[in-house]
């Protein structure tokens, strides 16, 4: 059976990077075969298409006599069939030959047997009602995504990239082939990560993907206003935006979702075809606008920010200023409950804390311990123990490091008010952490007084679902190690 892959380039364009969107060209989406899976006939999108030139694809399929069943192939004769790809084209049960945008293949053919991997495909080729037509056409399938798919079907190789892993889900979905569509799942989470993370959110709902979509979320709440400022935002379909915009534990300023959601409105207005104008940003925003918790920014952050963003109306912007300041309050449209974000936990390492004449100062030097988790979470900051003989304010510069590299730091200062508490030092922003890999967190203090420093440490400790485990630091000059000295907790979101 011969398919030759030819373009046109008349097909709709969605977003790029291959993002599927939600309800977007609906009206251009070509019908799918009766045998595709249901939900090749619900996902009303198309991938975009990310070579120049290529436009909607068409396989043309002519049929042999089928045989009643597919025959059984083990692994090794699929191996042999993808790895002779090309050379007995007339043994071949399906011959691909690939045009531009990739360059002629000289009528290169893989011997496959499709039906033998995919229900989809042995209802297309095999079953009863398969498609007696000459030509069958696959418009929503990137040509890629396809010959990965056919490359494990034939061989059980799995070869995934960035560029290509949303349309071999895609592909993987349509054809029912969930072995390589959980493989693409599993690729999807190891390379999440904030500036990503609502795209992926967005494809996780249409794919069905809900362990996906509980990841995406775990990064969104945590790193809330790097994924509202990254690109990928501005990418995500309507829907998805508003489900964000509600999401009660986002852990970010309500005046940095308000900006996001401009931002995606201009977005938006572009890939309309609309000017960008405070009135179309409305228009395309919809009920969303009146998600934003705009009251519950602070009077300042208001007034420079939303007060004079031109999308809020004159009535709005009167209303919303006389509920800041007025007893008789006016009735808004906006909710009026501050998002509830996400508590930090508190790994605490020490079992006990002292301090003793002469036995520990902060004097510029480096205190640092290493330590590992079981499952992924947000460093937020570092707990410091502060003076042992009264009020005294420290300056300090804190670090995350792996494998030497910095991956956030901040220099600020920090009061101690004598007691044997710790006082917690934030990042600018908290810092994903993976599983199974060993960090560095380090603290360099400078002050006058006497510390307090902890004693009987632990290697591992449990804090609710985490399992921290904690070794010594190569970079800790100033005698801090797992038994006993400072860094006594690591504050985290899970």
């Amino acid at each position: 059976m011969d398919t030759s892959w030819f373009f046109s380039p008349n097909s709709s364009r969605c977003a790029k990077r291959g993002i599927y969107r939600h309800g977007s060209a609906a009206d251009k989406a070509p019908q799918c075969l009766p045998q595709c899976p249901p939900q090749c006939a619900t996902a009303r999108a198309q991938v975009a298409q990310t070579a120049q030139g290529c436009g909607d694809l068409h396989a043309s399929f002519r049929e042999p006599r089928p045989p009643s069943s597919p025959p059984p192939l083990d692994k090794a004769s699929l191996t042999r069939s993808w790895s002779s790809h090309g050379t007995e084209p007339r043994r071949c049960t399906l011959s691909l030959c690939l045009g531009a945008p990739w360059g002629d293949q000289d009528g290169a053919c893989p011997q496959v047997r499709p039906g033998c991997r995919s229900s989809v495909f042995y209802a297309m080729f095999y079953a009863d009602l398969a498609e007696v037509k000459s030509e069958i056409h696959i418009p929503d399938v990137e040509p890629a995504a396809f010959l990965i798919l056919l490359k494990y079907m034939y061989s059980d190789e799995i070869d995934l990239e960035a560029d290509t892993v949303l349309a071999t889900l895609y592909a993987a979905k349509k054809y029912i082939v969930p072995a390589l569509a959980k493989a693409c799942v599993n690729f999807l989470e190891t390379s999440l990560e904030a500036k990503n993370a609502c795209v992926l959110l967005s494809q996780s709902r249409l794919f069905e993907e809900p362990e996906l979509t509980q990841r995406c979320w775990e990064v969104i709440d945590a790193q809330a206003e790097m994924a509202l400022r990254s690109e990928g935002f501005c990418e995500i379909d309507r829907q998805t935006l508003e489900i964000i915009v509600t999401r009660e534990a986002l852990n970010t300023k309500e005046a940095v979702v308000f900006e996001a959601v401009l931002n995606w409105a201009e977005a938006e207005c572009k890939r309309q075809g609309l000017p960008v104008t405070p009135r179309n940003k409305r228009h395309v925003l919809g009920r969303a606008l009146y998600l934003v918790r705009i009251p519950t920014m602070t009077l300042e952050e208001f007034a420079n920010g939303a007060a004079q963003s031109d999308i809020l109306t004159l009535e709005e912007t009167h209303s919303i200023f006389l509920w800041y300041t007025a007893t008789n309050k006016p009735r808004l449209d906006f909710p009026l409950t501050k998002r509830k974000g996400l508590a930090p936990q508190r790994c605490h390492r020490f079992q006990s804390s002292a301090y003793r004449s002469n036995q520990w100062r902060y004097r510029g030097r480096c205190d640092s311990i290493q330590f590992a988790v079981d499952r992924r979470v947000f460093i937020a900051g570092l707990g410091l123990y502060g003076s042992s003989s009264g009020k005294a304010e420290y300056s300090v510069k804190i670090e995350l490091k792996r494998l030497g590299v910095v991956l956030a730091q901040n220099l600020t200062k920090f009061m101690s008010d004598g007691s044997s508490n710790t006082f917690p030092v934030w990042f600018e922003h908290p810092v994903q952490v993976e599983q199974d890999t060993f960090y560095t967190a380090s603290a360099v203090l400078d002050g006058s007084e006497l510390s307090y420093f902890g004693q009987e440490g632990m290697t591992e400790v449990q804090c609710g679902k985490v399992a921290f485990q904690f070794q010594c630091s190569s970079d800790s000059t100033n005698g801090t190690g797992v038994q006993g000295g400072q860094i006594p907790e690591l504050i985290f979101y899970a």
